[in-house]
């Protein structure tokens, strides 16, 4: 069975669109994620046969049906997770994070017994961030971010909506350095290298300008956090490549 998988600009608008913030259903997201893997067969006209072997968690079939959640298991946080492209997330992962590493943000659910949609993004942040940072760093992090752990008024930034802008950050690195088939186009790689320094640094502040709300070292903290994070996921896909290479190595080593 395949399994669907999403971008974490994808995730990211269905975080938003749990919160809320968007116009866009849950359904429709799942459905174009599907459709973007499973192109060609969407435009013979016979999209069944891939929709049939696609394997769905119980989480993402009641999303489709219900169209909204307010909070989530950690269970379903994990499941959720476990869709996102180079990502290696646990449930086990997650237990220990709200348990001990990140208690003071993430060790109270906020919906009831459920987790708070920011909390799923913070979540999601902190496997994004563990492939530059450690914990401790980590930490320190969420603390300029996110102030008083025990409010959500305070923060620079709403959680999802600093998840959304570094997944729209690395997103348009990858469109930059990647050719219309998806493999590294050698007349941008002058590009890509620009990018993953100044560049991003540039996109980054461009990001941060409709922070009017902010001072200025409160943008520039925003900004910073932007930049580590999508180089971040950068990291989270050379890591994944890598798995894929020495898996294929285990495979062919008779």
């Amino acid at each position: 069975m395949e399994s669907l998988t999403l971008t974490r600009v994808e995730m990211s608008a269905l975080l938003l669109a749990l919160r809320g913030m968007s116009a866009e259903t849950p359904l429709h997201i799942f459905q174009e994620a599907w459709s973007r893997h499973h192109r060609r067969h969407a435009e013979e006209g016979n999209p069944l046969q891939d929709l049939r072997s696609t394997e769905l968690p119980p989480i993402v079939l009641k999303m489709m049906k219900k169209g909204d959640a307010k909070g989530l298991s950690l269970q379903e946080i994990a499941a959720l997770g476990a869709l996102i492209e180079y990502s290696t997330i646990s449930i086990t992962a997650m237990q220990n994070w709200v348990k001990r590493d990140f208690k003071e943000y993430l060790g109270a659910p906020r919906e009831g017994k459920k987790y708070s949609i920011n909390q799923a993004a913070m979540l999601f942040m902190v496997e994004d961030l563990k492939s530059s940072l450690d914990f401790r760093s980590i930490s320190r992090l969420f603390r300029k971010l996110f102030l008083k752990p025990e409010r959500d008024d305070d923060d620079l930034l709403e959680p999802v909506r600093l998840y959304s802008a570094y997944a729209q950050l690395f997103e348009e690195h990858r469109q930059l350095t990647a050719s219309p088939a998806g493999e590294p186009a050698p007349e941008v790689e002058a590009a890509s290298d620009r990018l993953t320094g100044d560049a991003m640094s540039a996109a980054a502040e461009k990001a941060v300008t409709q922070l009017v709300h902010l001072n200025r070292r409160q943008r520039e903290t925003v900004r910073n956090t932007l930049i580590i994070a999508a180089i971040s996921v950068q990291a989270c896909c050379f890591q994944a490549l890598a798995r894929q290479y020495f898996h294929a190595s285990l495979f062919l080593d008779f």
